[in-house]
């Protein structure tokens, strides 16, 4: 990963959902960490395309209440098959769905709506861990 920027890629079917995720990261979520680059996927394929492709993100951020093809099972899938996959943050509406979360073997859950101030800290969290991991 460049020292100039890490890459973050948000998927969600709902343009305003990575619109508010894009609007709350901004350009940098802490100071003692590079700029963000986000980047955002509509559908489960270009999800795993940009992955198979040989992109390096820091965190993948992935919308549970997509359709057709929800966060939880793109999160699960991600994890089955990529050895070094980056930490994934789930996007949840309710807490019920924790559970699910869990299953899928993502590092962290967000909830909607949309936290400005508590969803750029998270991210930071699993983007230090993300750098340190690969070095």
């Amino acid at each position: 990963m460049s020292d100039a920027t890490v890459k973050v890629l948000v998927f969600s079917d709902d343009r305003t959902v990575r619109e508010q995720v894009r609007l709350s990261l901004g350009r940098r979520v802490a100071s003692d960490l590079p700029e963000i680059e986000v980047f955002e996927t509509a559908t489960q394929g270009a999800v795993l395309s940009t992955l198979d492709a040989g992109n390096e993100y820091a965190l993948l951020i992935l919308d549970g209440n997509a359709q057709p093809s929800g966060g939880f099972g793109i999160a699960h899938q991600i994890k089955e098959e990529y050895a070094d996959s980056p930490p994934i943050m789930l996007l949840v509406t309710r807490e019920a769905d924790a559970w699910l979360a869990s299953w899928s073997r993502a590092e962290a859950v967000a909830p909607f709506p949309i936290d400005p101030v508590t969803m750029p800290v998270q991210v930071a969290n699993l983007i230090r861990a993300r750098l340190a991991e690969v070095g």
